[in-house]
């Protein structure tokens, strides 16, 4: 069975809101074994949307839809919806208790215009909205089985796992599952290359590379008639990727972080760590701190971005700055033991650049960067040179410093382990 998603909203053809919706239900389609080939956005237009569903009810099975479902007179899904499949609106009774003790329980009086959110297509399926007044709703055609649901994801999410998933798992007979390989620090035409003759060859399951910054994302999916043999099918070809990509991957799970990979493997060896950040003023600590837990190993984080500040806080010696300037290898060096040494941590990262786009020369161009991390006392610096905005240049420093750190530590405790064997 094929399946279609369109996204209804003139906010998301302005670019006012990020279409999340459509991303979210193309990979629970595939979850599920329907085959996504189409996905619309269209505006808050009668005509338009008419023109859109009658398409993909001619080239679908499964036609998904979010958003119009509110109580405006912009919100018009439902009754085009209605109207394209000759349907008449009823009121459904359920569906109104359920607005009202909506608004009582919040002791809000509801406006008449809410109540036009109970009007449903007779014969459809209605579907509970926990989150909010806008109902869901299932209805079968003929030819077809549509979809509709709200459009804010704090209401089509839960409604969509638990009422609309269910339903679609009953309409194939197979399921479709994806494992999700996350590598750092190896850019993709490698990792392509790498895999050529894999992707070469592939039928099921299938592979697929995702660039990220400073990550490459590889995706094994495999389809199954059932959940067990979809997964029996990706296995050998994730255990493939390991021997390839050894320690260049950090996980093999979709949900975990390359910040949530670093702090593990910082708590998982007693370690403590502190950050020192120039240009990328306080974004490394925002990462690390986004994991739960981490406050077990993370001592401090300072944004030391003037040079007064670097020679106060971190002990940068004038010197050094005066000859090297503050973006060098040098300057980086001692930002990382200064840090180290400030907050007796064990591991400490720092980071000195020109994020731009002013301030860069010849000699120290825009996206010059300079990584240091200290382990133990023992500090490795690199040099990289990004390219982009400010923002991006920033994000990628970001990034390359927890991959830096990352690589330190594990270089680290390989000598350590292994060093005197």
């Amino acid at each position: 069975m094929t399946a279609e998603i369109i996204c209804v909203g003139t906010e998301l053809l302005l670019g006012n809101i990020v279409n999340t919706n459509a991303a979210y239900l193309a990979e629970k389609l595939a979850g599920v074994g329907l085959d996504c080939y189409y996905q619309t956005v269209v505006g808050d237009n009668v005509e338009r949307l008419a023109g859109v569903l009658k398409c993909a009810m001619e080239r679908s099975d499964v036609i998904l839809l979010s958003g119009g479902l509110g109580p405006t007179e912009d919100d018009l899904t439902k009754e085009t919806v209605a109207e394209v499949c000759g349907k008449n609106l009823s009121v459904d009774d359920h569906s109104m208790e359920r607005i009202a003790e909506f608004f009582a329980v919040r002791d809000i009086q509801p406006t008449e215009n809410n109540w036009k959110q109970a009007m449903v297509p007779e014969g459809a399926k209605v579907l509970d909205n926990d989150n909010g007044t806008a109902p869901g709703i299932i209805l079968e055609t003929e030819k077809n089985r549509i979809v509709l649901l709200p459009g804010p994801p704090a209401e089509l999410v839960p409604m969509f796992e638990q009422q609309v998933l269910p339903y679609l798992d009953t309409l194939t007979p197979g399921v479709i599952c994806s494992q999700t390989v996350k590598l750092c620090g190896v850019p993709e035409s490698q990792v392509e290359d790498t895999l050529k003759d894999l992707i070469d060859g592939q039928t099921n399951p299938t592979i697929a590379t995702y660039a990220k910054t400073g990550e490459v994302h590889i995706r094994v999916t495999a389809s199954g008639e059932d959940t067990k043999a979809a997964g029996k099918a990706i296995k050998p070809v994730v255990k493939e990727l390991k021997s390839r990509f050894g320690a260049d991957i950090y996980s093999t799970k979709a949900e975990t972080t390359l910040e949530m990979a670093v702090a593990d493997l910082l708590m998982a060896n007693d370690l403590t760590v502190t950050t020192a950040e120039s240009c990328t003023g306080g974004m490394i600590a925002a990462r690390i701190i986004n994991v739960p837990g981490v406050s077990e190993c993370y001592k401090a984080g300072l944004v030391t971005y003037s040079n007064k500040a670097k020679r106060k806080f971190l002990g940068v010696r004038k010197s050094t700055l005066d000859k090297y300037g503050a973006v060098s290898s040098k300057t980086a060096s001692e930002m990382a033991k200064g840090a180290a040494l400030l907050m007796k941590s064990d591991v400490a990262v720092a980071v000195t650049g020109i994020a731009g786009p002013d301030g860069g020369t010849e000699e120290k161009p825009v996206g010059l960067v300079y990584i240091g991390c200290s382990i133990k006392g023992e500090v490795t610096v690199k040099e990289y040179h990004f390219s982009g905005t400010r923002s991006q240049i920033r994000e990628a420093t970001t990034s390359a410093a927890l991959i830096l750190m990352r690589s330190c530590i594990l270089k680290y405790f390989s000598k350590v382990t292994f060093g005197k064997k």
